[in-house]
């Protein structure tokens, strides 16, 4: 990747009414060398939390019209652990936790898989409800994005 490409942080959250139920996702992409901005949202009227977290940083990974140094900021330890410590073992395992038992969402770890072939990207855990600006207007636009269903 060139040393010019843009840098893009991505803030990201997931939301269900239910687990499974009504979902939504919502990504904030923010360019900090122009102070650029743009929110992404979309829901699911049954999907479970987890998968609407990933959505939501496939969708922004998605959004991206060329290859980009890209910094996500979620407050899922799911999609955070899970490209920063488990999918590795799930590739060497044949898709197997360490359980033995088939790894669940595989669709979206292998289309998050792809995206980050095209960028260079990061994940960070932020702390979900804890005053974190980017953090708590993803929350709330995930959750609108799943108030047509209720």
């Amino acid at each position: 990747m060139s040393e010019n490409a843009t840098q893009v942080l991505l803030f990201t959250d997931g939301a269900c009414s239910g687990n499974p139920g009504p979902g939504g996702w919502a990504a904030l992409l923010k360019n900090p060398s122009t102070g650029k901005e743009r929110e992404l949202t979309g829901s699911d009227p049954e999907t479970t939390n987890n998968r609407m977290e990933m959505l939501a940083i496939i969708e922004g990974l998605k959004a991206l019209t060329k290859p980009s140094k890209v910094h996500v900021f979620s407050d899922s330890n799911y999609a955070i652990k899970g490209m920063n410590e488990w999918i590795h073992g799930w590739m060497r395992n044949n898709w197997k936790t360490a359980n033995k038992k088939p790894v669940k969402n595989k669709d979206l770890w292998l289309e998050l898989l792809e995206l980050t072939e095209r960028h260079d990207v990061t994940f960070e855990w932020v702390r979900g409800h804890a005053g974190h600006p980017e953090n708590e207007r993803v929350d709330e636009l995930a959750v609108d994005a799943y108030q047509k269903y209720l």
